[in-house]
């Protein structure tokens, strides 16, 4: 093949077939997709594995290209639970009539047709199709080459649907893995409507180097969370733990702890235990290298100035000993990625300073960033967790797939 333009035809062309679908028929084919999936389960995770046999161990990414029997069911019942949500489509958001007489309208329309750029990651698939298609989006999917064999059983199902319904299978289109097509979609501006890349800082920076296609980014997560001198000490150290183990190879998961000087000699071996199960290593400033190393920890290495903004998607962190809250605001400010953040305090006036001054998506208090996912969320599913501060932030979902139409009604008025 030496070119997708012909594919992404297509599916401009699919989109209007779903412009014309009842709310109930966009409803029908999540559901019956997560029928299918039941369905199919066996053969998705052969499929699976045969991706999981070409990537090596110690690969990061390993975890996320995995799906099991869990997984599978999570996106079963993501798909239920977006077919259940409203219509974000047709919703009237304003009317009134002019001094001409004229009625105007503005409502919420899809978008058209949504490009997806996405690595490791074969539950994006899944995901990003339900949500464009309960919106009333054509999607094109291009998908890392990670996943191809995985990501190609999962859309043969969706379109399996779609030929039921008889729909064009274009309304779900998946691209070939050859990057040489990537440039090509991102050019590709008479017929995708937006491009939304998802994974590494990497691919993200291409994506807005190069697309002529508006885009939204989902980017990466570089999270901190900040003990403050007066946090329930047991309880920092449990939401420490799981931001950090619990899926280290997802954004939303702890990069970097900052602990308050005052009580940094008696939290910091408490996260020892959880820390050791999971063979955390740790990156510690010289004041935390200290207390860890008296306190017997093993996986334990001095920081650098790299340690600290980085993204690990794995079992590492780092650890920094800081004087105040002042302190740790302007570190997250220096080194976040505005994805998540969050503090541990007994002080509520703390507390709210911290969700007022942080600049990130999703802010929390006495909580693990774990929490940020379209699905926590009530979204149903997300295509990603945006960064970014127009159209959309945080869990980018359902709601965030429409733009806007003025609807203007006359009666033979001239200006």
């Amino acid at each position: 093949m030496d070119s997708i333009i012909h594919l992404l035809k297509a599916t401009k062309k699919a989109s209007l077939q779903l412009k014309s679908l009842s709310d109930q028929n966009r409803k029908d084919l999540l559901l019956d997709l997560a029928k299918v999936l039941e369905m199919n389960k066996k053969y998705i995770l052969s499929e699976n594995q045969k991706d999981l046999n070409r990537m090596d161990d110690s690969n990061p990414k390993k975890d996320r290209l995995m799906l099991n029997h869990d997984r599978i069911q999570g996106l079963i019942d993501g798909l239920n639970a977006v077919a259940l949500l409203p219509d974000p489509t047709g919703k009237l958001i304003s009317e009134y009539t002019t001094n001409q007489g004229l009625n105007i309208q503005k409502v919420a329309v899809s978008l058209g047709v949504v490009g997806v750029i996405y690595e490791a990651r074969p539950n994006v698939t899944i995901d990003v199709a339900s949500l464009c298609l309960r919106s009333g989006n054509a999607v094109v999917l291009r998908g890392g080459s990670d996943a191809e064999f995985t990501n190609i059983v999962l859309v043969n199902l969706i379109h399996k649907v779609l030929d039921k319904k008889g729909l064009s299978k274009d309304i779900v289109q998946l691209l070939p893995v050859d990057r040489k097509f990537v440039k090509e979609l991102l050019e590709a501006d008479r017929y995708v409507d937006i491009i939304i890349p998802r994974g590494s800082q990497q691919l993200i920076n291409f994506v807005r180097e190069h697309s002529k296609v508006p885009t939204i980014e989902t980017g990466a997560g570089v999270c901190h969370t900040y003990v403050e001198s007066t946090a329930d000490l047991d309880k920092a150290a449990k939401i420490v733990v799981n931001a950090k183990t619990q899926r280290p190879s997802v954004c939303n998961s702890l990069d970097t702890v900052l602990v308050d000087k005052k009580v940094a000699l008696e939290f910091l071996p408490k996260l020892i235990p959880g820390f050791n199960d999971f063979d955390v290593e740790v990156f510690a400033d010289e004041d935390a290298y200290r207390v860890l190393n008296q306190a017997g920890y093993t996986h334990l290495q001095k920081a650098t100035e790299e340690n600290f903004g980085m993204e690990y998607l794995s079992q590492k962190c780092s650890v920094k000993v800081v004087d105040n809250i002042d302190e740790a605001l302007d570190h997250i400010q220096k080194y976040s990625s505005k994805h998540s953040e969050a503090i541990v305090t007994s002080n509520e006036q703390l507390g709210e300073q911290f969700l007022n001054d942080v600049d990130a998506a999703a802010v929390y208090v006495n909580a693990s960033t774990r929490f940020t996912d379209g699905g926590v969320f009530g979204l149903g599913a997300e295509i990603g967790i945006s960064t970014q501060k127009l159209h959309a932030r945080g869990p980018f979902a359902l709601e965030k797939l429409t733009t806007e139409k003025w609807i203007c009604r006359g009666k033979g008025q001239v200006r």
